[in-house]
């Protein structure tokens, strides 16, 4: 029998565990959704309140009657479907010293995030048109222009959206994260005083953002890449490990684990989110 120590329920939890632990883009995510994810092309609901109107009182004279607040549910379709499958040769697993399933669930994790953050990522070209800023141009030169060209329109754009300005959070490049750091207004994790917030991809604060470093930022023409910014109600993200199976394939002496992982993901609040076009030159 294929990993005699092999239990899928576990192994479907400790790698789900591994993947959230690499991702970058559900920054901007939440996951409020009902339903459950069985297969692929499954619906789970999402439901949303709007905002109660705000009145006057006077004590002794306000009769409060209260407000129906109008509702809306939206379906969100888990149209994404990933697998990954890998073997390890009897030789092999017989040379290794152990911890080979543990490399296994963070590798596979690893590989499923990177993954799922691009097809996050890709959502900016839903973000309201208002909070679209459009191209900026960042000179290594002038390591000021990340945080003036860049950061703050951002900022600004979301102030004016009457974006929450707690849990804000941009992700940017390597490239622009390199300009920030000869900036003294970026403030790097390891000088803020506190581990708090200390996540996926997180290099420092500034502007009143998390700054989240990547490297699957949209590549939107040349050397210009999409930098955005919000925070986590703008995206409901669903995800499930469906599968996780241990077998020995027919063709090797081998063993071998596949795993299936459904998702998807919709853009409820596009006004939540802001974006610009950055090219970094020298």
């Amino acid at each position: 029998m294929a990993f005699n120590k092999f239990k899928p329920e576990i192994w479907s939890a400790l790698l789900l565990v591994a993947l959230r632990k690499q991702l970058v883009y559900t920054a901007f995510c939440n996951r409020d959704y009902e339903g459950e994810i069985a297969e692929a092309g499954d619906t789970v609901r999402i439901t949303s309140v709007g905002r109660p109107t705000i009145g006057n009182y006077v004590p002794g004279q306000t009769v409060i009657s209260p407000e129906t607040v109008a509702d809306t549910q939206r379906t969100l379709v888990i149209d994404q479907s990933k697998f990954f499958a890998v073997q390890i040769d009897d030789v092999d697993k017989r040379q290794a010293k152990g911890g080979i399933m543990e490399q296994l669930k963070d590798e596979a994790g690893y590989a499923l995030a990177d993954v799922i953050d691009q097809y996050i990522a890709s959502f900016f070209t839903s973000i309201q048109a208002a909070n679209q800023l459009g191209s900026k141009t960042v000179s290594i030169a002038t390591p000021t222009q990340a945080y003036d060209n860049v950061l703050v329109p951002l900022k600004v754009q979301l102030d004016k959206a009457n974006v929450a300005t707690q849990g804000r959070s941009v992700a940017i490049t390597p490239d622009l994260h390199g300009v920030l750091l000869r900036d003294p207004r970026f403030i790097k994790v390891n000088e803020s005083g506190t581990s708090e917030g200390l996540r996926n991809g997180m290099v420092g604060r500034a502007a009143g953002f998390d700054i989240l470093i990547t490297n699957n930022a949209p590549n939107t023409t040349g050397q210009e890449f999409a930098i955005i910014a919000g925070n986590d109600r703008a995206i409901t993200f669903a995800e499930q490990i469906n599968k996780t199976e241990a077998y020995r394939p027919q063709s090797s002496f081998s063993d071998a684990v596949k795993g299936l992982m459904l998702y998807g993901a919709k853009n409820v609040r596009p006004d939540s989110l802001a974006s610009a076009l950055v090219t970094v030159t020298a």
